[in-house]
């Protein structure tokens, strides 16, 4: 009689493997707008959810606190952390300012080997929309971005915006699993490598400020329309 060997798919996940996968999800679910802003994350649920411990889904909750995704307060417990339409402007207004100066240092014409790089990487993008890879999509975005400012010549500044990247993931991301705001997001992607073969700096520079807006007024409507059903 043979003996039947577990495949890697069929393997169970080590410690780390299961923890990593339970902040994934529970990740994914937040910034995918499946718990949408204020709601709270109660542990018996998420263990249920995620077939997970509470040991491991308390670390999940702990970890997304400190990326500033949730919220935890005593007597309240956890909260998918909700942004005020003021504090949301204010975020994005700084935002604004780091990706219009990092643009604006991007020599233009750019080099072959960016505009190479940025095509790979877009053509990733597509990819992942097409396949409707959530995670992917998201991956994707970001690594466009981290791609194309990086040629700014700055570390810091690449920092500093990927910081704020990170702070408006819950705002932005729920804009890319909307048919429409993908659309929107592979377009203008297009149009800033065609705008990196040009010279024209401030058009350009305008594009990457123009591509963020549809993430923000989506998430301001969002929460809008939560307070109006309250």
């Amino acid at each position: 009689m043979s003996t039947q060997v577990a495949s890697p798919e069929t393997s169970p996940l080590s410690r780390e493997e299961e923890q990593a996968d339970v902040i994934r999800r529970l990740e994914e679910d937040i910034i995918f707008g499946r718990f949408a802003p204020g709601s709270r994350l109660v542990e018996d649920s998420l263990m249920a959810r995620y077939h997970a411990s509470r040991h491991f889904v308390r670390q999940g909750l702990f970890q997304l606190e400190r990326q500033g995704i949730v919220l935890r307060e005593k007597n309240i417990g956890a909260t998918v952390r909700c942004y005020s339409s003021e504090e949301v402007r204010q975020i994005y207004e700084v935002r604004e300012m780091l990706t219009r100066q990092a643009a604006l240092m991007i020599a233009l014409p750019a080099p072959a080997s960016l505009i190479e790089q940025l095509t790979e990487l877009q053509r990733q993008y597509c990819a992942r929309a097409e396949a409707q890879d959530l995670r992917g999509i998201h991956e994707a975005n970001d690594a466009f971005h981290v791609a194309l400012f990086s040629a700014c010549g700055n570390p810091y500044l690449v920092r500093s915006l990927q910081d704020y990247m990170n702070l408006t993931l819950p705002m932005r991301a729920k804009n890319l699993a909307d048919a429409e705001g993908l659309a929107l997001s592979r377009r203008q992607h297009e149009y800033m490598i065609d705008l990196l073969r040009g010279r024209d700096s401030w058009a350009f520079a305008q594009l990457c400020v123009d591509h963020m807006q549809s993430s923000k007024s989506d998430y301001l409507g969002r929460i809008a329309g939560e307070k109006s059903a309250d």
